[in-house]
């Protein structure tokens, strides 16, 4: 593909130096090269071809990166990394010591703010501005935020602060979903250049300067201001925090945008202006479906994807299913049993599996936005009144409401389940959505029963098993798909707290928690260990743990969550108030965040496949001088507060 003006284009400063009637041939080349580059990657698509002729425009009017720029959520950035220098790199775009799919502060100068959570930009930038005047430093800061973003409250919050920071602040409502705005045309647009130039800037100063005197006629002037601008404008909410709202503008429109930005760089203190963009735009099967093209893998640019479908997970011998899918299904099976049942999510309907349980039981479907907080909290409440709430959230979107966790829901016992997806490592997404922590953060909380499942089947029992306690409980799977275990229709409630023994070796004792279940099993093969599915992270298994220490040289245990503060510890925990002595090994995710790429391959690099298990196993000289006894019978017993070791 012949690029022409893109690939002359190899920082902000050489689009500045274009005229701008070129700048439609920029993006329309640019657009080619995301559709291009992503269907070679894999990637978040519509949202980036939506944000072609923004990205253009603040880069062609501010002085980046001296003037900051911050992409909230940041999945709309990839038309930002081309024209800051990283267009050859996209080639390894969220691979495996590649780009990140995300801004992030260690990879450009042009990344000002590292993002991947939504609703962070208008706060950092605010910070930005307020340090920036602290330095005596003359700059623009830029938030750009988009309409589902603008539904969490923390967005909100750094508006409030805004005018009283008295900084000069840009707020960029990138709107594609019709959620705000009337429809875009030519009067909004001229009412947007006219109160951003400079004939209404020089009326609106002098009418400050006679009336500055004058309260009651400064008061009468202002009002009629907003209310004229409102007669057109949905601009009221905005201008109520303390922003100067312009728009809505056309955001694919270069001869709308760059005038505006130009005569918005010349204005002083909050401004809010508001762009209509499409997700999709320019590649016509994402501008029809942008909810099946918003993340997408690799695929023919000119065959396009598949129509997603909701599949139906079969019993017995079906394929694989995702734990997702597992989940979608059980909820919707749950449901159908008992009308207490409630679905929430914080606006992540499709990536939590709940597209068929909302389309069958809308009035107990609630999307609350990116609102964390609230959704938690909501559940709580839903929980006083005798519901049983269920919150589908990814791991990492629960850390935001981790307050909400302990004062409104497990202080208080309330039975709420928590369906928490993208546990453990999370792909090519990255460090800011692997789900690193959860185990480490739940198990220290009183009150909460927490499970990790080894296969998809499990997670179905664990589901049921949760939603029946009377209390608080969790349960945390990966993404993707599972083993392939044939999957039980009937839900079989687990005893709470109860390990099982998968297999009988001597030495060395491996308790996995969760789906390095069957890494650790291909391990004990080879080193004829004891294998262990721990199932509950909380309760532990006290007594099978106490037996393993005193029957085995070394103990140890595998997770996919930070090794610090994690399973094992609780593992250690309980053998050190037994005052008992044998070797640990901990396995698990690095004091570091890990960065992006394949699962498989990040967990064979940090020792997590069964290779690396058995590599670690054998460097710790396992043999101790007095060999221990060999491993009770599977049926025996050792003592009166010993298992029942039955091999599953």
């Amino acid at each position: 593909m012949n690029r022409g003006l893109l690939e002359s284009i190899n920082d902000p400063g050489d689009l500045r130096r274009l005229e701008r009637r070129r700048l439609p041939q920029v993006a329309r080349e640019l657009r080619d090269f995301v559709i291009s580059s992503v269907s070679r990657t894999g990637g978040h698509l519509a949202s980036n071809l939506g944000s072609v002729e923004l990205a253009i425009a603040l880069h062609y009017v501010f002085d980046t990166p001296r003037d900051r720029i911050v992409w909230d959520v940041g999945h709309q950035a990839y038309p930002h990394k081309i024209l800051t220098g990283r267009r050859e790199a996209m080639a390894g775009l969220r691979t495996h010591g590649g780009i990140s799919g995300f801004p992030r502060r260690d990879e450009s100068p042009y990344d000002t703010f590292g993002t991947a959570h939504s609703s962070t930009s208008i706060s950092a930038a605010l910070g930005m501005a307020v340090g920036s005047r602290q330095e005596g430093v003359a700059r623009r800061v830029v938030a750009v935020i988009g309409d589902g973003a603008m539904s969490a409250g923390m967005a909100f919050e750094a508006m409030n602060n805004a005018q009283s920071a008295g900084v000069d602040l840009l707020v960029i409502l990138n709107d594609n979903e019709m959620s705000i705005s009337p429809a875009v045309g030519g009067l909004n647009e001229h009412l947007a250049r006219l109160v951003a130039g400079r004939p209404y800037r020089t009326a609106r100063s002098a009418a400050e300067r006679v009336l500055g005197n004058i309260p009651a006629l400064k008061s009468f002037f202002r009002r009629a201001e907003r209310q004229a601008k409102g007669f057109f404008l949905p601009s009221s909410l905005f201008e109520h925090f303390g922003f100067n709202y312009l728009g809505p503008i056309d955001g694919h429109d270069l001869d709308a945008l760059v005038p505006v930005l130009r005569g918005i760089a010349q204005l002083r203190g909050p401004q809010f202006l508001h762009v209509r963009t499409r997700k999709g735009k320019g590649y016509a099967p994402a501008e029809a479906d942008p909810v099946l093209y918003h993340g997408v893998g690799k695929f023919d640019p000119a065959v396009g994807l598949a129509p997603a479908a909701a599949p139906a997970i079969r019993t017995g011998a079906a394929p694989r299913a995702t734990y997702t899918q597992v989940f979608g299904d059980w909820l919707c099976d749950a449901a159908a049993e008992d009308p207490r049942v409630i679905g929430i999510t914080p606006a992540m309907r499709e990536g939590s599996g709940l597209v068929e349980f909302a389309r069958r039981y809308p009035d107990r479907y609630f999307d609350v936005g990116i609102a964390e907080q609230h959704a938690v909290t909501f559940a709580a409440g839903l929980a006083c009144e005798g519901r049983r709430p269920v919150v589908a959230i990814y791991s990492t979107f629960l850390q935001r409401a981790y307050d909400q966790l302990i004062h409104d829901v497990q202080l208080q016992k309330l039975p709420v389940l928590f369906a928490i997806d993208r546990g453990g490592l999370a792909g090519a997404d990255g460090p800011t959505h692997h789900g690193s922590f959860d185990l480490s953060y739940l198990r220290c909380v009183p009150n909460i029963t927490v499970m990790a499942p080894s296969d998809e089947n499990e997670c179905r029992q664990m589901l049921g098993t949760g939603l029946a306690l009377d209390g608080p409980a969790a349960v945390r799977y990966p993404r993707g798909y599972g083993s392939g275990a044939p999957i039980e229709r009937s839900i079989r409630a687990l005893p709470v707290g109860r390990a099982q023994l998968r297999r009988a070796g001597r030495g060395v004792a491996i308790l996995a928690f969760g789906p390095l279940l069957h890494e650790a099993l291909a391990a004990g093969e080879i080193l004829d260990a004891t294998v262990v599915n721990m199932r509950f992270v909380k309760p532990l298994d006290e007594a099978l743990i106490l037996h393993m220490a005193r029957h085995h040289d070394l103990v140890v245990t595998i997770e996919d969550n930070v090794v610090r503060g994690g399973a094992g510890s609780g593992v250690a925990e309980v053998i050190a108030e037994a005052n008992l002595a044998v070797r640990m090994l901990h396995l698990g995710l690095p004091d570091r965040f890990v960065g992006h790429g394949e699962q498989a391959q990040l967990l064979a690099s940090l020792g997590l496949d069964r290779h690396g298990i058995v590599a670690a196993v054998r460097a710790r000289e396992l043999r101790s001088p007095v060999p221990r006894p060999l491993l009770p019978s599977l049926d025996a017993t050792a003592g009166a507060d010993a298992p029942s070791l039955v091999l599953h």
